[in-house]
């Protein structure tokens, strides 16, 4: 098997190949990129209905979230770091731009919320240094709307990979962030819990900046 940079691989699979991630859980698992791929069901419009006013949708993949708030008449902007992804995400008609939410972003200090789906809350494997980050991007009052994993999770931090036809990816790390977790990972980055929700088996939380 080919061993590729995580972008050549994650490519791939937005065009159409199945991908495996290898380290999330103790067995493999088949990536949900058809769901990605298709319109919001109710769980995410459940998930957007906490985004206010201008919104930066970090790790925005093909972009169904990115469009989807730009067809409502939301002020937004997907940013990740794979070309592709960017690419597709504005093919649906929402601006998006390659860049890491480490890096230099417009209209820093601005956002009003900043988005974490599909488990973006786990990028880069440490969620307090993300939100933190994060945390910078915000205006006063600002919020981040995350997706979470179930309770009982906590916080776990692990090198990922992704496999597909086209070969399988170096380790990333990457982490999840439990329902349980949520309120002491906030404080760590100067955040607090303003509602953590179910919808079906999704959980997630609305984080507030504060003044």
């Amino acid at each position: 098997m080919t061993v590729l940079p995580f972008s050549a691989v994650w490519s791939s699979a937005l065009r159409g190949e199945p991908c495996t991630v290898w380290g999330l859980h103790a067995l493999p698992e088949l990536v949900p990129l058809p769901h990605w791929h298709g319109h919001p069901v109710a769980a995410d419009e459940a998930l957007l209905g906490h985004c206010v006013g201008a919104t930066i949708d970090i790790g925005c993949g093909p972009g169904r979230l990115t469009a989807h708030l730009a067809r409502e008449g939301h002020t937004v902007l997907g940013i990740d770091v794979v070309p592709e992804a960017v690419r597709q995400t504005q093919a649906r008609g929402g601006p998006a731009i390659v860049r890491s939410v480490f890096e230099a972003l417009p209209g820093e200090g601005r956002w009003q919320t900043a988005l974490l789906a599909d488990g973006n809350i786990g990028i880069g494997g440490d969620p307090a240094v993300l939100l933190r980050r994060t945390r910078t991007l915000l205006a006063p009052g600002g919020r981040v709307v995350a997706d979470l994993a179930p309770p009982g999770t906590g916080v776990q931090s692990q090198p990922l990979r992704i496999e597909t036809a086209t070969g399988l990816s170096r380790p990333f790390q990457w982490a999840l962030v439990g329902a349980d977790a949520a309120a002491a990972v906030a404080r760590e980055a100067g955040l607090s819990v303003e509602l953590l929700e179910q919808y079906d088996d999704r959980w997630f939380a609305v984080l507030g900046r504060g003044t």
